[in-house]
């Protein structure tokens, strides 16, 4: 049962810490998507299972075509439509198709730089941690929050942030990137200088200020 007042762990840490194979392919994945650490990829492996199992399940059903079997097949497949990680026409066998990577791209991190806010995955997740980025007119600063497909169209940037003026340093090199048909992964990064660093952080600031003055007005 456990202790009541510790909560469980939500997913799985490797059952062998060092297999060679696995180590390469999620440092390879974590290259990929601009990841802190390995606990964001073992909580979308986990979260991978979930899905699969319950799939697994369902087909293994001698009847899902009525009753609470058909039900249940379609509350898992509404579900992850929802959460954009299968199309609206997906069988239960697309579930098991899906990979770790599928679950990792929902990520408010991944899909501001798949929206074109953000010039790399690393410059995305500073822009939401600084406050920078928002669903709607909420703000929100977790990059691992999960993106639903509702909430795709109100990604944008704060209405307190200095990156909605066009002119900005770092909207004139995500059009530059953009207008580039070629991508090199060899330029700089305006994420890693100190300079960028400095200006996010005093308009996340900013931004901040204006947040906790309007609330006490």
């Amino acid at each position: 049962m456990g202790e009541p007042k510790f909560s469980r762990p939500k997913f799985d840490t490797p059952s062998h810490p060092w297999k060679e194979g696995r180590i390469k392919e999620e440092h390879a994945i974590q290259a990929n998507h601009g990841l802190k650490n390995m606990r964001e990829i073992w909580k979308a492996k986990s979260q991978l299972r979930r899905h699969r199992r319950q799939a697994m399940r369902l087909i293994g059903t001698v009847d899902t075509s009525e009753g609470h079997g058909k039900r249940e097949m379609e509350d898992l497949l509404h579900s992850l439509h929802n959460k954009g990680l299968i199309e609206s026409n997906a069988s239960l066998d697309d579930i098991l198709s899906l990979g770790t990577e599928d679950i990792l791209s929902r990520r408010l991190q991944a899909q501001v730089y798949y929206k074109g806010l953000a010039c790399s995955m690393k410059q995305a997740r500073q822009l939401v941690t600084h406050g920078q980025i928002c669903i709607g007119d909420q703000k929100v600063t977790i990059p691992s929050y999960p993106v639903t497909r509702d909430e795709e169209g109100e990604l944008r940037y704060h209405s307190s942030s200095a990156l909605n003026n066009p002119e900005h340093t770092i909207r004139k090199a995500i059009e530059g990137r953009r207008e580039s048909a070629e991508y090199n992964e060899e330029e700089v990064d305006p994420v890693a200088t100190p300079e960028f660093a400095g200006e996010v952080q005093a308009a996340g600031e900013a931004a901040n200020a204006e947040t906790t003055d309007g609330g006490a007005e």
